[in-house]
């Protein structure tokens, strides 16, 4: 699959950082802890191959800020998981979702 028909988000972390064009399940990731705010998402919730990855690149290479909260979990496979909350302010300047919805 091409950039071209992936998912992708234009966005820029305010107030004053450089827009940048985010791809893929990173830019899925994104909209979805956007959407979230502060209670955050987690896989069991919001449930995709690889989150922690996802938001591994959105810290890395794009410098956004996420916590990682472990939370504990019970049942037949007790344990924990995280949950991903992101601190910075980040705004949606333009995605193809929104250009595929207006055509």
């Amino acid at each position: 699959m091409n950039r071209r028909n992936k998912i992708w988000v234009r966005a820029k972390v305010l107030p004053d950082g450089e827009p940048m064009t985010i791809y893929g399940r990173e830019a899925w990731c994104l909209r979805r802890l956007i959407e979230a705010g502060e209670k955050g998402c987690t896989p069991i919730e919001q449930p995709a191959p690889r989150w922690s990855a996802y938001v591994h690149d959105l810290k890395h290479k794009f410098g956004l800020v996420i916590d990682t909260i472990h939370e504990p979990h019970t049942g037949p496979y007790a344990g924990s998981h995280a949950r991903y909350v992101l601190r910075s302010l980040v705004a949606i300047l333009d995605d193809n979702e929104t250009a595929r919805a207006a055509a």
